[in-house]
């Protein structure tokens, strides 16, 4: 069974660069912190779909590495243009973000990385409010003939990321 808690934290990095964009801040290397949050949000997602598909993810922040993997082992990640065009650029954000005492990210490419990373985990399930097809009393009968029996999600957050991994077992 796929453990959602991966696919949360990626949602929480999101939400950590979205809330520390609203904050003022005169700093350009303040960008680098949102940025960071924002690779982090891709890793985990990706990360998570690959442990989904049984994979053993190794220990590693390069964002062109682990879309290679999600490619290469038939995870259920939908990838962006975006993500697929900026791999370079993301894993850049996590390791000179933080090591790079010169290295300032420019607000605009943290402004345009929130809409698209949002884009990004949206497209794949990350969001709190249900998903449109598991509206659908039908379709979310046959999601959780996909799980052990007895397990049912927590909350609409899970369902949707759990829908995004079995989606064509129940088409």
């Amino acid at each position: 069974m796929c453990d959602v808690r991966l696919f949360k934290r990626a949602y929480l990095d999101y939400r950590a660069a979205e809330n520390l964009l609203k904050i003022p801040e005169n700093d350009e290397a303040y960008m680098n912190a949102v940025a960071y949050h924002l690779q982090q949000a891709v890793e985990k997602t990706l990360k998570a779909f690959l442990e989904c598909v049984g994979v053993t993810v190794p220990n590693t922040h390069d964002i062109d590495k682990l879309v290679r993997m999600s490619v290469n082992n038939g995870s259920r990640v939908e990838l962006t243009e975006w993500i697929e065009d900026k791999t370079d650029m993301l894993t850049r954000w996590e390791t000179d973000t933080r090591y790079d005492m010169d290295y300032c990210v420019e607000q605009k490419k943290v402004q345009a990385g929130l809409k698209e990373v949002k884009a990004f985990l949206e497209r794949n399930g990350l969001k709190e409010e249900l998903r449109e097809e598991l509206k659908d009393p039908a379709v979310k009968e046959r999601l959780a003939a996909c799980f052990p029996k007895g397990y049912r999600p927590a909350s609409d957050f899970e369902w949707n990321c759990l829908y995004q991994v079995f989606r064509k077992t129940i088409a």
